[in-house]
């Protein structure tokens, strides 16, 4: 499953996107994706400090955006 973030910029908090972090989670369980993504997406927040995480979801690898 991929992990996609819902973003918006901090200095601008009109400039919002959709975000796939680039590491999978190997699950089709979409709870189990959900706990096992936490670390990444923490560490993906911590890298980009400009950004606010708005949500994020767990999609199957090609589905659609949020």
């Amino acid at each position: 499953m991929e992990v996609v973030l819902f973003i918006c910029l901090i200095g601008d908090p009109t400039q919002c996107k959709d975000q796939r972090l680039e590491h999978k989670v190997q699950t089709d369980n979409p709870f189990r994706c959900s706990t096992v993504s936490v670390p990444m997406i923490a560490q993906w927040a911590g890298e980009h400090p400009q950004w606010e995480i708005k949500k994020w979801s767990c999609v199957a690898q090609g589905g659609r955006d949020m």
